[in-house]
């Protein structure tokens, strides 16, 4: 079997361009599914985008029916089950394009598609599935999922909700509060997680919408944005479950709930593409249509400035969410030829990738709140409206950086994470960190290196840039080891060094291959780009890595890991990027539209 690289490796492993999936690597079958998810939103979603905002949660209840009459809830589902059965690539796909009018119908989408039918897809036994998932796969019921409470948030495990016995063994009795849960309002199930007696971890369990079982709920919250995503508070009281609905084993609970975490995250960053894109183009349109001191807003250089960045944002996130989406695929493959059931192969090949699920979560959930933000300012006071659609979009996508954990949650998870595959010899960092430290304390070499070939400076750069990553990681872990964290400031420094790596190479890759295919003549703008997030993601690295090692280091170990930081962060040719910017907006206002 060809080998796969495994989650974490892009760190220390070259990847070439060949053997990334890219978004120009859409089959003729993604194509058309993308076209028909793109022309339901276009038709039924975005003119209707007024009733979303006016809170008409019915309106979201009807639109996911009709959703489900187009097949689009079941894209992900096996079809022994009633679904299609896609690959994760096709999953990623749907849930990009159908959640970029409204964050109201993504979240509603969202919710029902990964965390209410999920966890009983993977983790349910086949009567459960046979009984439950077909309904979900179609519409006919939605999904709910309860597990945040007042006193549990990103402390998922410490929920006191209880599950208590029946005298006769027949059945659980649940009570307890839950909030938060998006489809409340409609849905038909809840997946729920209770403690059962004093149970280290939590236990899922299918619970049926029932009131008259000691359910009752809240009246809707009303939220900054999202706001016809119906959520409400849920109360159990005494509410009898057959203990054949137990999801997977006592006490496993809280696995279900971050392996449905980890597929959450990447789904979520797909969600945020589309709302880019369309908030782009629409600040396109604005910018070339108004006219200030006889000129439209669109040839001012700083309209031109925000422009190019809204664009390099989207590109770079499309770039690194179908790389990962495609690497977990591959993973989930591999595993199913080798003979794991598709259950387990999926939940194996998602949490392969966790890091990489992290990292796209807390980057591009950040890039959409930034376009969106600078959306409004495109618009000036229009943007300031309700009128426009920049001010709802702004608000939609606040909550992409709090749900599916807190991106502070996430930051320390994609650095915790790696260092325990590390521990586990899933991934080498040892080695490439001690040859970090090596060269740390030999001569630079000051030969003209050739720079001829298209991105060889850039590649180059990336590959330095995980020098400095692994320089300042490897001498954390030293100086603290497993007490690493509870220096959440060093790990959420050392995590957006890692963000950055992971996104600007994936956007440099599915340049580079895309150049190869097209030529270079023909990709100028994309070159652009991948250019210009490399740029600033030298830059992170470089503010993010100084802030690490002096919180960490002194004296002569600080002066050689600053030496070797600014070593590590130097271009040997500084692209422009005033030019960069200009032939990115260039083409996007003669096209009017995020074209790429």
């Amino acid at each position: 079997m060809e080998e796969i690289t495994r989650g974490g490796q892009f760190l220390v492993k070259e990847t070439k361009c060949e053997n990334v999936f890219t978004p120009e690597d859409f089959s003729e079958e993604q194509l058309m599914m993308r076209d028909s998810v793109k022309e339901f939103v276009d038709k039924e979603i975005w003119p209707n985008k007024n009733r979303f905002e006016s809170k008409d949660y019915k309106f979201t209840e009807e639109m996911m029916k009709k959703a489900g009459e187009m097949g689009f809830l079941s894209v992900a589902v096996p079809e022994s089950y009633g679904g299609m059965g896609l690959g994760f690539v096709d999953t990623c796909l749907v849930c990009d394009y159908i959640s970029g009018a409204t964050g109201s119908f993504s979240t509603a989408f969202g919710a029902h598609t990964g965390i209410g039918t999920m966890p009983i897809t993977l983790y349910g036994t086949e009567a459960q599935k046979q009984k439950y998932v077909p309904k979900l796969a179609s519409g006919e019921w939605f999904g709910a999922y309860c597990l945040t409470e007042p006193g549990a948030g990103s402390d998922a495990n410490s929920g006191k909700t209880k599950a208590v016995l029946s005298a006769d063994g027949t059945h659980y009795n649940i009570t307890g509060q839950k909030m938060w849960i998006s489809n409340a309002g409609f849905c038909s199930l809840f997946i729920v997680f209770a403690r059962i007696e004093d149970d280290k971890n939590i236990t899922g369990f299918i619970v049926e919408n029932d009131p008259s079982n000691g359910i009752t709920m809240n009246e809707e919250e009303h939220k900054l944005g999202i706001r016809a995503s119906s959520t409400r508070q849920v109360f159990f009281n005494e509410t009898k479950v057959p203990v054949e609905n137990m999801l997977s084993e006592r006490g496993n609970g809280f696995k279900i709930a971050m392996n449905a975490l980890n597929v959450g995250r990447i789904k979520l960053a797909a969600a945020c593409l589309d709302a880019q894109r369309r908030v782009t183009s629409n600040a396109i349109h604005y910018a070339n249509d108004r006219v200030q001191f006889n000129t439209p807003i669109a040839q001012f250089g700083a309209i031109r400035y925000k422009i190019a960045e809204m664009a390099t944002s989207a590109y770079a996130g499309e770039s690194a969410t179908y790389r990962a989406a495609k690497s977990i695929e591959d993973r989930i493959n591999a595993r199913v030829a080798e003979g794991t059931s598709h259950q387990e192969a999926e939940l194996k090949g998602v949490e392969e990738f966790a890091i990489e699920c992290s990292i796209l979560k807390v980057a591009v959930s950040e890039d959409i709140q930034n376009c969106a933000d600078e959306g409004i300012q495109i618009y000036g006071g229009m943007g300031f409206s309700e009128d426009t659609p920049m001010e709802s979009a702004w608000r939609d996508a606040r909550i992409a950086r709090i749900y599916e954990g807190t991106n502070e949650i996430n930051r320390m998870l994609s650095v915790g994470m790696l260092i325990k595959k590390a521990m586990k010899g899933h991934v080498d960092l040892l080695g490439p960190a001690m040859k970090v430290q090596e060269e740390l304390m030999g001569i630079p070499s000051f030969d003209t290196p050739d720079y001829s070939e298209l991105f060889s400076e850039e590649k180059e750069m990336i590959g330095k840039l995980k020098k400095a990553f692994l320089m300042v990681a490897g001498a954390a872990v030293q100086k603290y080891g497993m007490d690493l964290d509870a220096h959440q400031q060093l790990l959420m420094a050392a995590a957006d060094m890692l963000i950055e790596i992971y996104m600007a190479e994936s956007t440099v890759l599915r340049t580079e291959k895309l150049a190869k295919k097209q030529g270079e003549d023909k990709v100028q703008e994309q070159i652009a780009m991948a250019k210009l997030y490399l740029y600033k993601a030298v830059d992170v690295v470089t503010l993010k890595g100084k802030e690490s090692i002096i919180s960490f280091a002194e004296g002569d170990e600080q002066r050689m890991m600053l030496m070797g930081l600014r070593r590590f962060t130097k271009y040997t040719n500084m692209p422009n990027i005033v030019g960069l910017r200009e032939t990115i907006t260039t083409k996007l206002v003669a096209e009017n539209n995020y074209c790429f």
